[in-house]
């Protein structure tokens, strides 16, 4: 249900929105003065913050859920290109990253993708699988949002948004002051996200109260985000602005393959989203860029031809690629011309051509947060807080981050469960 000064969340007729009639306060909700008490607060109205109200919700908690923005999960909508890639068939613990890499086990058992794919079946929501697991929308990303605010409904959930929320504080169970009004519950749940994307409202607010009761936190950087390069890749990487190849990108033990995308500060597209969670500061990277075909076979049977070396690429590759990647690395000439350790030395720069990012995009083109809450001060099945009882933490502000293709809202949807099931 939505009072007060929350703005208007239902869409149009037609869906399960409409039958929103709950008196306000519902639920067990009573209004005390000017401060309304509750049993589950949630900050935060994106995926894990609504999937963690409605789980509340259905075991008849009353939950109110705060949004500093003017309208609920944000980062949904202009997810997958505005169609939500919203979960991934193959998601288990290994496609994600933290310092305790068995943290997520629990909360992706109990609420694998099989659960959330039929809760959007359940709301006749048609999607397809593009590809590697990844499902999207048919139509538009609005329609989870709607289906989570269907859901809420439902539940009984209140939502409130525009509400900036001035301090958090322990008393019994805890008490919030906002720009709405003064709050308290029980149990409180932090769903406010990272800091990537910040125009979208991203800030730091959930990292300062989780400082404010003690929390540890990993490092932040930013996640699945282009990579930027120095002076001496620029004048290529212009040059190729636009231009994606199929590549294996490798990092340290990690190794990706999909396309990579040349834009004019460096490299970007999805095998490089993928390595920026490995990558760190002062490492290279390595790209094979015929991952699919051996060059030192294509090269050494062409050996005795008079065929160009950028016209024999030029069969594997983009001519606008290989014809710039030539002129920098190796200057196309007849293939007679080559001696065989020149051949050799060419086809090993196409398999391991070797790179040196001098960093990222930033927060502001990056698509999720590394680091954050440590897992170390939580409980993995439920998210919350070991000394802060009451208190949970769950989504992106966990050192908790996924691989590119849906598996973050996997987190989100999973450990929203865990944490809606005790909240």
């Amino acid at each position: 249900m939505v009072t007060g000064h929350a703005r208007a969340l239902i869409p149009a007729s037609g869906d399960r929105l409409s039958e929103r009639t709950q008196a306000p306060f519902a639920h067990g909700v009573e209004p005390i003065g000017k401060q309304l008490t509750y049993d589950v607060a949630v900050l935060g109205a994106g995926a894990a913050g609504l999937m963690c109200a409605i789980e509340a919700g259905r075991r008849g908690r009353s939950v109110l859920v705060l949004e500093r923005n003017d309208q609920v999960g944000r980062k949904i909508l202009i997810s997958g290109g505005g169609r939500c890639n919203f979960t991934n068939v193959h998601a288990g613990p290994e496609n994600f990253f933290s310092q305790n890499p068995d943290f997520c086990r629990s909360a992706l058992a109990a609420y694998p993708p099989a659960r959330f794919i039929a809760l959007v079946e359940e709301h006749h929501i048609p999607y397809h699988e593009k590809k590697l697991g990844q499902l999207f929308c048919n139509g538009s990303s609005r329609e989870i949002v709607t289906m989570l605010l269907a859901e809420c409904a439902a539940a009984g959930v209140e939502i409130r948004l525009d509400c900036e929320i001035s301090s958090v504080a322990q008393s019994g169970g805890f008490c919030l002051e906002t720009n709405v009004g003064t709050f308290e519950s029980q149990s409180l749940v932090v769903a406010t996200g990272g800091l990537s994307i910040p125009q979208i409202g991203a800030t730091g607010f959930g990292y300062r109260v989780a400082e404010q009761f003690g929390m540890k936190r990993v490092s932040l950087r930013p996640g699945l985000v282009s990579l930027t390069f120095g002076h001496d890749e620029k004048a290529l990487f212009e040059s190729l602005s636009g231009v994606a190849v199929e590549a294996t990108v490798a990092c340290g033990k990690s190794r990706f393959t999909e396309n990579i995308l040349f834009t004019h500060r460096g490299l970007s597209g999805p095998a490089i989203l993928q390595i920026s969670n490995v990558w760190r500061e002062g490492e290279a990277i390595t790209v094979d860029l015929f991952p699919r075909v051996s060059m030192l076979e294509v090269l050494r049977a062409a050996h005795a031809q008079p065929r160009e070396l950028s016209s024999v690429l030029s069969d594997h590759a983009p001519r606008r690629f290989v014809q710039a990647w030539c002129a920098a690395y190796a200057p196309s000439q007849p293939m007679n011309r080559y001696s065989r350790r020149q051949i050799d030395e060419i086809a090993h720069r196409l398999h391991a051509w070797e790179l040196q990012p001098t960093g990222t995009a930033g927060f502001g083109k990056a698509e999720v947060t590394l680091g954050g809450v440590d897992t170390n001060s939580l409980h993995s099945k439920t998210l919350e807080a070991r000394r802060v009882p009451g208190l949970f933490f769950i989504g992106e502000i966990v050192d908790v981050t996924g691989w590119l293709g849906g598996y973050n809202f996997q987190w989100a949807w999973a450990s929203g469960f865990a944490a809606g099931q005790v909240a």
